[in-house]
């Protein structure tokens, strides 16, 4: 796009001047955040509430449940192909791009797991076909990520960064909210048995009418203004990945561990593991699986609250600041979590993913506008992806999987409360290791600024 191609109020500072154009980014980048996120998140709830028994039966409910957790990690491993992939196209052809085709990819996978035939049906073609959807939808996953937040925060004013780049991270747990909110619908639609034999199936399909909307909507939107620059000067990285790596290493890695952090907890809703824990006939709670859905569907909103207001106040008192109470807020959560939910009460089985989540919130609302302020315009796609990418796998990945493995091997879940305790205070180091530098300038005519180090102890040069 050359500079007289500009859309109408547009600047070349990072951002755009109409107020109805900036809701159209947000709205888009929440939109489809959230039909991708939804996708992600069915896959998940499936994997802890009926997927051992449909697709892995033979190894026994114990292992059927172990191997049906392993596939929901094994998506995080292709994320980083699909970081480096969206990036490399990120930084070279654009946000929007990477967007469109992401929301296509997730989309069709999800559509075509709702249509597999089970274990029973075709044997072991069937969780082979199982994990192979799930790969795509991990790769669909990396690149989607980096593409939302770029697009929300460059176009957002300087001092509505963390407000802005909160639209894309509010799409995860609107996702959620879908996912578990469709999924405890189904539940009484189809009770018991019809469940397992059809029930699960609708939520995946619907996700072709939800890839429509999303597409729709994101078409609407106009490339960021940033790379619009770059473009225009012709100042595109040949080899982003090759730049990053080679002059933000450390960076990438120290970015990485704050959201991994953040997303072993997360996973202890969003990957299954509470809601298979809670509804497991055979451990030591019982619960119908509607009322714990319900639970987890409530917790959404809690964290989309706290999501939205943490990125919001990071434009207020910083974004390492803001970190920094969120990593106080979750370890209590993480604390306060299994108490709760093994007193078999529905009602303090939300209170504790409630408390969680809040600091959940207040570690993910400033991660879109920090991650997009530690790297420089013309590899700023692939950093924030990449770092994203290799923060899932450090973190969420496997983490049901763990989790459901220490307590095989302890017979509590307080060696799982030790875990994420632990990795919540990794992600309080990798934030410390950090300077805030919210509100710097985001356009190409900075990158030397940009490239200056915001690690603590390394130069700033």
């Amino acid at each position: 796009m050359s500079a007289a191609e500009h859309p109408p109020g547009f600047t070349p500072t990072g951002t755009i001047a109409q107020a109805a154009d900036r809701r159209r980014v947000v709205f888009a980048t929440v939109v489809g955040t959230t039909v991708e996120w939804y996708d992600f998140f069915i896959y998940a709830s499936a994997a802890g509430l009926v997927f051992g028994e449909l697709f892995f039966a033979p190894a026994g409910p114990g292992i059927g449940t172990l191997l049906s957790f392993l596939t929901v990690g094994i998506s995080f491993l292709f994320r980083p192909f699909g970081a480096f992939l969206a990036g490399h196209l990120g930084d070279k052809y654009g946000r929007r791009l990477v967007l469109m085709l992401t929301l296509i990819l997730m989309g069709v996978a999800t559509a075509l797991i709702g249509l597999l035939p089970t274990y029973a049906a075709i044997g072991v073609a069937a969780p082979i076909l199982l994990i192979l959807l799930r790969v795509v939808q991990g790769i669909s996953a990396g690149g989607e990520w980096g593409g939302a937040v770029l697009m929300a925060v460059e176009h957002a004013p300087k001092t509505k960064r963390g407000l802005f780049g909160a639209s894309p991270q509010i799409g995860v747990p609107l996702g959620l909210l879908l996912a578990s909110g469709t999924m405890a619908l189904m539940a009484i639609i189809a009770p018991g048995d019809a469940f397992l034999e059809w029930g699960w199936r609708i939520p995946f399909l619907l996700s072709v009418v939800l890839i429509l909307i999303g597409y729709y909507v994101r078409r609407s939107v106009e490339e960021s203004p940033v790379f619009v620059e770059i473009a225009d000067r012709k100042e595109q990285t040949r080899m982003p990945i090759i730049q990053l790596f080679r002059k933000h290493l450390l960076l990438v890695i120290i970015a990485a561990l704050v959201f991994a952090g953040n997303n072993a907890v997360g996973y202890m809703t969003t990957g299954g593991y509470i809601q298979n824990y809670a509804t497991n006939p055979d451990g030591p709670i019982g619960l119908e699986r509607g009322p714990v859905l319900w639970a987890v569907t409530g917790s959404a909103v809690t964290w989309l609250l706290s999501t939205w207001f943490a990125g919001w106040l990071s434009d207020r008192i910083g974004r390492r600041t803001t970190y920094l109470i969120g990593w106080v807020l979750q370890l209590g959560g993480v604390f306060a979590l299994f108490p709760l939910v093994n007193t078999g009460e529905v009602g303090l089985l939300f209170a504790g993913l409630a408390v969680l989540t809040i600091g959940l919130g207040f570690t993910y609302g400033p991660q879109a506008a920090l991650y997009s302020e530690l790297f420089p315009a013309s590899i700023r796609f692939s950093g924030v992806s990449i770092s994203y990418a290799i923060g899932a796998i450090l973190g969420g990945a496997f983490a049901p999987s763990i989790a459901t493995a220490l307590v095989d091997a302890t017979g509590t879940t307080m060696s799982v409360t030790w875990y994420l305790a632990g990795m919540t205070l990794l992600g309080l180091v990798a934030s410390l290791l950090l300077r805030d530098r919210s509100g710097i300038p985001l356009g190409p005519d900075h990158e030397a600024e940009q490239a200056k180090s915001p690690i603590y102890g390394l130069s700033k040069a």
